[in-house]
């Protein structure tokens, strides 16, 4: 029994001491997982300490202009470049501000701040707002110069957690002091500025150096939240969060409240510009090139990029955009009223190499109230009637079945065209008036917008698209629903791209690839990129450039359109066009010497309307004062003629060749074996008998007959001429009277409407036709039936409206006993469609 006992006992005792050890390998295996997961969850991946010192040393992307000035120098994460300072150079004030704002007991803790965080979060109570932030500025340093900018965006505990471990490392490698400089260094003070030397220099335009406590205490609260405390779109807001910060600065006792009251009411100068970047538009557009070609050099290893830019030409063209914009806008006579125009872009590039010297995308970049941003030199908008020389230049093609000419005569006169769709389109001129017959040069030099159309019927859309798109402009050839309408502006192009169309004509006639790049070569100095010169395609042929070019210099030309020497003279050899847009949204001037093309656009980023600005009154005084005075000493040179062209006299009125009836003749250039052969008919003798004013016949004595001179005008312009005063003679030849007859109204493919409110008779259209002097009677008909007779001048009848489809048919009945009918009419009647005021 004994042995019993005692053995219960040892086995008992041996129980007791063996108990512990399931629970002590319990506890390791928690503690290994936690530890394992603490290590996936927060350690794992974390990155080195020394990543701190290589994101600050990595090299810059530079951007200069051509002459070697310094535009703009990007860091590896694209942000503004700052210059790193010691502490002891960064003013107290601002090294206080930032402790008393982010982290008062910064020198009390290893990194990481419970009573940090406590205090944050009873200042935000406190003050109904986030005043106060609750990392410590060695965790802000962490975050930002160590974890990557989607784990800086995270709000999760996993991100916390990592922040304050990279916190606590970071405080073991570097002094208090290094880790303030870090913060004070690296920051984002908004506006691309990223540490307190760069938001010195984008906000007050100095160093950090010298700051005073007022703009200390504004720029340390601006990091709290940039976009909202941004003092130079926000003031109110960033005014407010500087009194915290003072206030702040106070309670742990840097400052007195005196001090506190007299920085905050300290009247602050900021910088004219948010950062320091020249000519901003033409360097973001070689930022998107330097992304889209080198991307891993652009922001990893550095380039130096040299562009086509000239800093003196930009700052010439800001400062003209600047005092012409403020001249429409604010005009000095009571008899024009304000234009509300408040956006301008220029470019300039040179015709043969295709580099960009001007891209000026606005006013001012950093002025949110006009878009400033938006590069409107790159932005597609309608082109007004710039596009006018390539219709008559697609016309003038020397390999087309009739070739154009510069004397070609075209009818200025009301005339109706059928779209692709079937539509009736009726341009109108820019002043509103007929010109009658007109030359080619005269229609392109004064802008009339019908012959324009006329030319481009006869060259076909699909032509002159594909023109146009060698040309470079290729953003028309995106639009299904370009028409004839198309020559006037009715299609989108961008300023860059049309500028360089313009230069194949200053050039002869090859293509224009626009250059914003000279060269760009790596840190170590090796060339990636240089710019060469090329010969481009050939997209017209050189006599039609030179002609065109010859058209859009002669101020002669331009009168009826621009009156004499208007803006677009610059007294040297020069060509230039206006476009402007029926609603005043856009206007232009596209001009060149033989050295260099320049292209002026006016408008509003939003798109509004102007107030009765034309291309020539907003586009054409920039454009004349910067061309004159980049172009100002160098040698005025002439247009260089090719070979294949001849002066040719002709009669001014009709384009053919001089007769001893023409007594008003020019001279015009002509490609070889373009020139008119036959003699001028519009000026006519006839032998009048003085007694009866008709003509002289058999019986007439000699004494009563006199010979004259009668300008015989075809159909289609009879009736202007009868408006503008010219006579007719008393009777014409077979040949004459036959020309170009046709139905004038109603036009066709037109949809007329019945109004339930007008009466019914009042509700006609008017039937007419161009009818020859000979004519004695015209009938009308609808869809085959007879609806009206005319058998006096001018030969027209009304019809009343009726709902139906129809086809008019005109006959005209001639004096000698013949009968044309001319080419139908199609045209439609519906009834009244109330327009539905409510939707179910």
């Amino acid at each position: 029994m004994d042995a019993w006992l005692t053995a219960l006992a040892y086995n008992s005792g041996m129980r007791r001491l063996l108990r512990p050890i399931p629970i002590l390998i319990v506890l390791a295996v928690l503690s290994a997982a936690l530890f394992a997961a603490f290590y996936a969850y927060v350690l794992r991946g974390l990155p080195s300490i020394d990543a701190v010192d290589a994101g600050l040393a990595l090299p810059s992307t530079r951007i200069y202009d051509r002459n070697m000035r310094l535009l703009y120098e990007i860091t590896p994460d694209g942000i503004a470049r700052n210059s790193v300072l010691p502490l002891d150079e960064i003013p107290p004030h601002c090294v206080n501000a930032l402790i008393a704002t982010e982290d008062a007991g910064f020198y009390g803790h290893p990194g990481v701040s419970v009573r940090g965080i406590a205090r944050a979060a009873w200042l935000n109570l406190r003050g109904g707002d986030v005043v106060a932030g609750g990392s410590t500025i060695t965790q802000q340093v962490a975050r930002n110069l160590l974890l990557d900018p989607n784990a800086r965006a995270e709000r999760t505990l996993q991100r916390k957690l990592r922040e304050m471990v990279l916190a606590v490392r970071l405080q073991q490698r570097y002094s208090k002091d290094e880790v303030l400089a870090l913060w004070l260094n690296q920051t984002d003070f908004g506006n691309l500025a990223y540490g307190v030397d760069a938001a010195a220099r984008a906000y007050f335009g100095k160093s950090a150096s010298a700051l005073s406590l007022a703009e200390c205490s504004l720029l340390v609260g601006v990091p709290q939240s940039p976009n909202l405390y941004d003092p130079l779109t926000n003031l109110d807001a960033a005014k407010v969060r500087q009194r915290t910060v003072l206030d702040l600065m106070t309670d742990e006792g840097y400052i007195t409240e005196a001090e506190a009251d007299t920085a905050h009411a300290d009247e602050l100068q900021f910088a004219a510009v948010p950062y320091p970047i020249e000519a901003p538009h033409a360097v973001m557009a070689v930022w998107r090139e330097l992304e889209a070609t080198y991307p891993e050099a652009l922001y990893n290893t550095g380039l130096e990029v040299v562009t086509t830019f000239d800093l003196d030409w930009h700052n010439a063209a800001q400062r003209i955009v600047a005092r012409e914009l403020e001249r429409l806008n604010n005009p000095e006579t009571r008899a024009r009223i304000p234009a509300n125009a408040h956006n301008a872009a220029v470019v300039a590039l040179d015709p043969y190499t295709g580099e960009v010297r001007v891209m000026l995308g606005s006013p001012d970049f950093f002025d949110d109230n006009i878009s400033g941003a938006v590069n409107l030199a790159l932005t597609p908008r309608q082109p007004g009637s710039t596009l006018k020389p390539f219709t008559y230049a697609a016309a003038m093609n020397p390999e087309s079945a009739q070739p154009y000419t510069a004397a070609t005569v075209l009818m200025d006169v009301r005339t109706p065209f059928i779209t692709r769709r079937l539509e009736s389109y009726v341009p109108a001129n820019f002043d509103l008036q007929e010109h009658g017959p007109v030359r080619v040069r005269e229609a392109l030099g004064s802008s009339f917008n019908i012959p324009a159309v006329i030319a481009l019927e006869d060259v076909g859309v699909t032509p002159f698209i594909q023109l146009m798109t060698d040309m470079g402009v290729e953003q028309l050839a995106l639009n299904n629903d370009v028409d004839l309408s198309v020559t006037l502006g009715g299609g989108e192009v961008r300023l860059l791209n049309l500028a360089g169309a313009y230069g194949a004509l200053a050039n002869g006639g090859t293509r224009v690839q626009p250059a914003l790049i000279s060269s760009i070569t790596t840190a170590d100095g090796d060339t990636l990129y240089e710019h060469r010169s090329v010969a481009g395609q050939r997209v017209l042929d050189e006599r039609v450039a030179f002609i065109v070019t010859d058209m859009l210099a002669d101020d002669g030309a331009r009168h009826r359109g621009f009156g004499a020497n208007s803006l677009l003279n610059i007294g040297r050899p020069a060509a230039a066009k206006t476009g402007t847009t029926t609603d005043f949204r856009d206007n232009w001037v596209l001009g060149y010497t033989p050295e260099l093309v320049v292209g002026v656009w006016v408008g509003n980023a939003s798109y509004e309307p102007m107030q009765n600005v034309t291309g020539l009154s907003g586009a054409g005084p920039i454009w004349h004062r910067f061309i004159r005075e980049v172009t100002d000493g160098t040698p005025r040179t002439p247009f260089t003629r090719p070979d294949g062209v001849e002066r040719v006299d002709i009669c001014a009125l009709s384009g053919m060749l001089p007769t001893d009836a023409c007594t008003v003749t020019r001279s015009e250039w002509f490609i070889t074996g373009t020139a008119p052969t036959e003699p001028d008919d519009y000026h006519q003798f006839f032998e009048i008998d003085t007694a009866t004013g008709q003509l002289a016949t058999a019986a007439t004595p000699p004494e009563r007959r006199t010979e004259r001179v009668y300008v015989v005008l075809p159909p289609p312009v009879r009736a202007w001429g009868a408006r503008n005063g010219i006579p007719e003679p008393p009777a014409l030849p077979q040949t004459q009277q036959s020309a170009a007859l046709r139905i004038v109204s109603p036009d066709p493919y037109t949809t007329y409407e019945i109004d339930p409110v007008l009466p019914r008779e009042s509700q006609r259209v008017k039937l007419a036709v161009s009818a020859p002097l000979d004519t004695v009677r015209v009938t009308y008909r609808l869809n085959g039936e007879p609806v009206a007779v005319a058998d006096a001048a001018p030969y027209e009848a009304w019809w009343q409206l009726a709902v139906g489809e129809y086809t008019l048919t005109a006959e005209i009945a001639r004096a000698d006993g013949g009968v044309e009918t001319l080419e139908s009419v199609p045209f439609t009647v519906v009834p009244y469609q109330a327009e539905r005021l409510f939707t179910p």
